[in-house]
């Protein structure tokens, strides 16, 4: 193999798809990336069995071939590189050299034949999103994706096709975080993609115009963005039923500037310990949001006047849950709605349904 690319492009490539290489593993060849080179463009791919990110970028490919360097080694050499072209060449022993501008590295390779396949699938469905539109929802949901091991189905988040909706549900038992947009796609289908899947999709996406392509087979699924593929397991099982745990009646209602409501939970979490976690009392009468959280090293107490419309109510939440919601709504304001001390807390859009975040109360004592 012998090619010839820009240093930048390749960086990029690289760092990229290391993210989805192994720290460590018993098969050698999955703690470093994949070099293919074949045609006009030059592939470079990590993968650990679940996750895998792969690349195709421009490249003067003057003998084509295939090699796996080790990832962290190969991407230190080639982000110190002193030029802007990199030339890469490796040898019948696959010995690989780096050559750039005066800079010369020879680093031992391994054959591809070792590396595992990236998984091929038949697709079932695809659909094309907004780039900045799919950072959007994933971003304002994967923060409620379950960590719990024993309950593996809620570790993704449940995506949702259903006459021309996309819709991403992420659950972790004590809050909820729904996004809805439209999408041009007539399928009704549903499948779960894993949190981490999801976070590593998150830090290829941009602001830009420009579209990714979803595609979705029997137990895979493959982001395209721009010139690279993420290629992922999707998690199996049944999904809960989440529309059956959305409130239909509400108590109480109030409309919130989104930033004075952070701002003030804000001020209560500096006196959250976190070895006891203390809830935040929130106090909803006469037109008044009365705030207070004690705990180990103090009290705090805060107001704030909004109009409120239906029944007097007091009720507890987790400081960090409530942050949480209100910083994902990017809406000026939102409209939250009560049924009881016990009954989730539903924070809204003011108008439409782009979002819904539910959030789980913490039962408080009668203490004042």
């Amino acid at each position: 193999m012998k090619i010839s690319c820009l240093r930048t492009a390749l960086t990029a490539a690289v760092s990229n798809a290391s993210r989805a290489v192994s720290a460590k593993s018993a098969i050698p060849a999955l703690e470093g990336v994949l070099i293919k080179a074949q045609g006009e463009k030059l592939n470079i791919s990590g993968y650990n069995l679940e996750i895998g990110i792969t690349s195709d970028i421009d490249a003067t490919i003057q003998q084509p071939g295939e090699v796996v360097v080790s990832a962290r080694l190969f991407l230190d050499i080639v982000r110190r590189l002193p030029e802007e072209i990199v030339t890469i060449e490796t040898d019948e022993r696959l010995i690989t050299y780096i050559i750039c501008g005066k800079a010369e590295f020879q680093i031992v390779g391994m054959p591809s034949i070792e590396y595992p396949d990236l998984p091929t699938f038949e697709k079932t469905n695809s659909f094309k999103i907004d780039v900045k539109t799919l950072r959007e929802m994933i971003r304002q949901t994967v923060y409620a994706v379950s960590d719990n091991e024993s309950k593996p189905v809620y570790m993704g988040s449940l995506y949702e096709l259903t006459n021309g909706m996309l819709r991403i549900v992420a659950i972790d038992g004590f809050r909820m975080a729904i996004r809805s947009e439209t999408v041009d796609c007539d399928s009704v289908t549903d499948f779960i993609v894993p949190g981490k899947t999801q976070n590593e999709v998150l830090k290829l996406l941009t602001d830009d115009d420009e579209q990714a392509e979803i595609i979705i087979g029997q137990r895979h699924i493959t982001y395209c963005v721009k010139n690279y593929k993420v290629i992922s397991r999707l998690i199996e099982g049944t999904f809960l039923d989440y529309k059956t745990t959305i409130p239909n009646e509400f108590k109480t209602e109030l409309v919130i500037n989104t930033r004075k409501l952070i701002d003030s939970v804000e001020r209560m979490s500096l006196l959250d310990n976190e070895r006891v976690k203390s809830p935040v009392r929130c106090k909803l009468s006469n037109d008044e949001i009365k705030l207070s959280c004690a705990s180990a090293v103090g009290r705090a107490n805060d107001e704030i006047s909004v109009t409120i419309a239906g029944e007097p109510l007091e009720i507890g939440f987790n400081n960090r849950y409530m942050l949480d919601a209100l910083r994902n709504a990017d809406a000026d304001e939102v409209r939250i709605k009560f049924n009881s001390p016990v009954s989730p807390i539903v924070i809204e859009p003011v108008e439409g349904d782009s979002f819904l975040y539910i959030v789980v109360p913490v039962r408080i004592s009668n203490e004042i």
